[in-house]
């Protein structure tokens, strides 16, 4: 039943707290909210004062704000027995603010269930101290199988195999982890074999792996390998001498120069360390040429750096883009018929020299000596490295590597037309010569085969 219109306005206007309109003559509006916040502040004391009587306990027995009830609150799947939503507020230390539960749904809408609760809106988004934690889901018992199942050796072997997680830790007897290294190497798994071998070099004496390894020769192999790629040199080492392969603790030993930064020092630990060792005869001819080459690596940079910085001319035209230390053969080689080309056969910086130090095949030096020639635009040098004369004096071009060959890296190294028409037309199948000539635009050369014909 409606009221009248008079009794109504009568209603609002004669109450203690005044509606809040948005008219002009109501400027005390804010007064009056104020009024009320005091009020319902002044509830709030009320009822502070009487909860300090009480002690609240949860359905387990533990005391709402407890050490141990927090824990249960945050870790929301540890367990499936029931749980309280207890609505009192936890406490800090001398601050009587109040923080909602961790992990409960109500905190995140800030719901309370007693007046002592009560808070405005306003107040609820400044009160930057709380924070929501939201709840964490419960993972599949699915997944959790994957860690904690209790499969036999069999069936570990195989999930390892098709890439799921599976414990080795509870394989503590020895006949249980050889049994799972024979089953990894009975299904041909590489991975699954390196990762027993872990395993088992994890939990075994060095003593026992390497005498049970020595009586399987397949997961001895993949150890081996799995050693060398890890850097595993100290274990390696202890392994070949065990297992007395002189030749592969020779080659291991050889390996560490590699960790050696200075050249110098480098050089002596080949000299001192590794051209003893026993070494097959073809390794052992290897590392002494490494280490007769590094010997002539450290002379020549040496007096490069002195030649360069006095400004010879050469090195002022060509100026060098790295140290020789450390390079390849053929990087050497290389560097000498750029800087070193003229010089007599008894310096170690001879082209000749290293040539026949280290055997150098006639191909190999012919293409090296080309490429450093051209590059350094010397076409009577290139001219020289094909020139021959037979026993009657006669001279003629000849090239180990075919003159197609020569064209190509001719004209790579920016040779001009003549060069490379005068080198065209001692290509002897004709197909390949007008190709080369075609390509190449050396028109004269496709004109004379044209002639000829």
């Amino acid at each position: 039943m409606s009221r009248p219109k008079a009794d109504e306005e009568e209603y609002w206007h004669g109450s203690k707290c005044k509606a809040f309109t948005f008219e002009d003559d109501d400027e005390d509006g804010l007064s009056q909210l104020k009024e009320s916040k005091r009020a319902v502040n002044s509830i709030k004391a009320f009822v502070d004062e009487d909860d300090e009587e009480w002690e609240k306990f949860t359905w387990s027995g533990e005391p709402v704000g407890s050490i141990s009830w927090s824990i249960q609150e945050s870790s929301s799947t540890r367990g499936s027995e029931p749980r309280s939503f207890p609505s009192d507020k936890l406490r800090s230390e001398g601050s009587g603010s109040s923080f909602p539960r961790p992990g409960s749904f109500s905190s995140l809408f800030r719901v309370r269930s007693r007046p002592d609760s009560f808070q405005s809106l306003s107040e609820a988004l400044l009160d930057t101290n709380i924070k929501y934690v939201a709840p964490e889901l419960r993972k599949p018992k699915s997944e959790y199988q994957d860690y904690s199942g209790d499969w036999s050796i069999e069936e570990s072997v195989r999930r390892m195999q098709r890439g799921k997680m599976c414990s080795m830790e509870r394989f503590r007897s020895l006949k249980d982890k050889l049994h799972l290294l024979d089953e990894a190497v009975r299904l041909h798994d590489g991975n699954v074999i390196t990762a027993v071998l872990i395993f088992l070099k994890r939990t075994l004496r060095s003593d026992v792996l390497f005498q049970e390894l020595k009586i399987r020769q397949v997961a001895l192999r993949h150890f081996v390998h799995f050693l060398k790629e890890t850097s595993d040199q100290l274990l390696l080492t202890e392994l070949l001498r065990f297992l007395e392969w002189t030749e592969e603790l020779a080659m291991c030993k050889y390996r560490e120069h590699l960790d050696i930064l200075g050249a110098e020092e480098r050089r002596d630990f080949l000299k001192s360390k590794c051209i003893s060792l026993p070494f097959s005869s073809e390794d052992a001819t290897h590392v002494q040429d490494h280490y007769t080459l590094l010997e002539r690596q450290i002379i020549i940079e040496a007096n490069d750096k002195h030649l360069e910085a006095s400004g010879q001319e050469l090195f002022r035209k060509h100026p060098r883009k790295a140290s020789l230390l450390f390079m390849p053969l053929v990087t050497t080689l290389y560097y000498a018929c750029i800087y070193h080309y003229s010089e007599a056969e008894g310096t170690f910086s001879s082209p000749n020299n290293l040539r026949k130090t280290f055997k150098i095949p006639e191909k190999l030096y012919i293409l090296t000596a080309l490429a450093a020639r051209a590059k350094l635009r010397s076409w009577v040098d290139v001219d020289a490295l094909f020139t021959t004369k037979n026993w009657l004096g006669y001279t003629k071009k000849k090239a180990p590597v075919g003159f197609h060959r020569v064209v190509e890296i001719l004209h790579k190294n920016g040779a001009p037309a003549q060069v490379l028409q005068d080198y065209i037309r001692l290509v002897e199948d004709v197909e390949t010569r007008i190709s080369l000539a075609t390509k190449y635009k050396c028109h004269d050369v496709v004109i004379d085969v044209s002639h000829d014909d």
